[in-house]
């Protein structure tokens, strides 16, 4: 991983940048979109691809590289376009998007979608998964690596995100970061916002502007020592 650092440019190729990720994302058409799911994540994706996040194409395999889980699967278009416009696979495989002979499914696939860490779609197993993934790179002596996984609001109804929160501050997983995107879609919430349910059980948590770069790469990358991280940006209403 030496070296390689997040978004940094490949000699001879020129990669699309944000401003192109509303292009790529058109490529995909058909009824099982899920648009507002897929773009109340877009921002948040690109700071992570573009400025945070320590894998690159040829790093996917690599054991000291970050790990990124999307547990929100159901809505995976800015996914796809973030992971096509950084070189993981051509732009040409959008536009055969949830077809039956494509890799890009309605929900990601990690044994057909190159840097892929997890397949996903069924709501509120990412982050169980990415505590026993900080876990099991502890036990491999493996400190450097981060995991990070993205979850919506809604997916804080199920209760097997409720046991991982509360197991991985006392357990002191710095390594483990997860960012809640907020578009006001969950079903019950919680008390005092979503930030305070993270910070009752020994996490660091900040709630910012999902839309504001500058803002969520702060956030991403602001000092927890000893404690995970938890970012919740919040995002326009998903009916607004």
């Amino acid at each position: 991983m030496a070296g390689e650092l997040p978004g940094a440019p490949v000699p001879g190729v020129s990669r699309p940048g944000f401003r192109d990720l509303g292009r790529l994302m058109a490529l995909m058409t058909g009824d099982e979109k899920h648009g507002p799911a897929a773009t109340s994540t877009l921002d948040a994706l690109w700071v992570l691809y573009d400025r945070v996040l320590r894998v690159t194409p040829s790093t996917t395999d690599a054991a000291e590289r970050d790990r990124f889980l999307l547990s929100k699967g159901h809505g995976p278009m800015a996914y796809y376009a973030v992971l096509a416009a950084k070189g993981f696979f051509p732009e040409e495989w959008l536009a055969g998007f949830g077809s039956y002979d494509s890799p890009l499914g309605h929900h990601p696939d990690r044994v057909l979608v190159p840097g892929a860490e997890i397949g996903s779609g069924s709501l509120g197993h990412g982050l169980p998964l990415a505590v026993g993934t900080a876990l099991g790179l502890r036990a491999q002596g493996l400190t450097d690596p981060r995991v990070w996984v993205l979850i919506g609001d809604a997916e804080l109804d199920e209760g097997s995100n409720h046991e991982a929160i509360a197991y991985a501050g006392p357990a002191g997983l710095e390594q483990l970061h997860t960012l809640v995107v907020d578009n006001v879609s969950a079903t019950h919430g919680w008390p005092g916002g979503i930030a305070s349910r993270f910070e009752a059980a020994g996490w660091s948590a900040q709630t910012v502007d999902g839309r504001d770069h500058e803002a969520l790469y702060a956030a991403f990358t602001a000092p927890h020592p000893g404690r995970p991280r938890a970012v919740v940006a919040r995002v326009e209403p998903k009916n607004a």
